[in-house]
């Protein structure tokens, strides 16, 4: 939701980092959001949970990676 939330607003992600311990946004908006960017008309739970764990680990693989750090922006120019 952090990561989605942010992208919907247009704000720069390449500075932001998950931090678990953050509760934002309501069960509602959550859902809602989860939603829009699921990519299925009116999908399943299963769908759904299929989703969010595939987003979470390709967010958490790009939060490591060098390639994916702003400091490497500078590395990999157009990259």
């Amino acid at each position: 939701y952090q990561y989605l939330s942010r992208y919907k607003r247009k704000e720069n992600l390449d500075n932001f980092h998950f931090i678990p311990e953050r509760t934002e946004g309501t069960e509602k908006e959550c859902l809602k959001l989860l939603l829009e960017f699921c990519g299925r008309h009116n999908p399943s739970w299963t769908e759904l949970s299929n989703f969010t764990h595939f987003l979470n680990f390709q967010l958490s693989k790009c939060e490591t990676s060098v390639f994916c750090s702003p400091a490497a922006g500078s590395d990999f120019q157009g990259f």
